[in-house]
């Protein structure tokens, strides 16, 4: 096991792990913003969207709070100093935010 920099790469394999879902969470985000969203303001167009959306969100905040957590075990317990990690952590910070303000402040 090695210890990483600030600014080098992931030396431990978790905090592999956690900038890979970083990747894919941002991926995720990227195709939400891109085709689920524009087509959800169109008027009930397809049923199939507005069954998926709500599963979908959940499912990418999960798998955030995942990458949070993976990259949380990392700095914390393997020593991971890598930027791209501390990135993920505040990936799950955002979500985290997100979520308590939708349950402190519903509309």
């Amino acid at each position: 096991m090695k210890r990483s920099l600030f600014w080098s790469r992931p030396g431990t394999r978790l905090g592999w792990w956690a900038v890979g879902l970083a990747g894919l969470f941002l991926l995720l985000f990227i195709i939400n913003s891109v085709v689920f969203m524009p087509a959800y303001q169109d008027a009930s167009s397809d049923l199939w969207r507005h069954n998926l959306l709500p599963f979908y969100g959940i499912f990418m905040m999960l798998f955030c709070l995942s990458t949070w957590i993976i990259g949380l075990i990392a700095v914390m317990r393997r020593g991971e100093r890598s930027w791209l990690v501390w990135l993920t952590l505040l990936f799950g910070l955002l979500v985290l935010c997100l979520l308590l303000f939708e349950l402190l402040v519903p509309h």
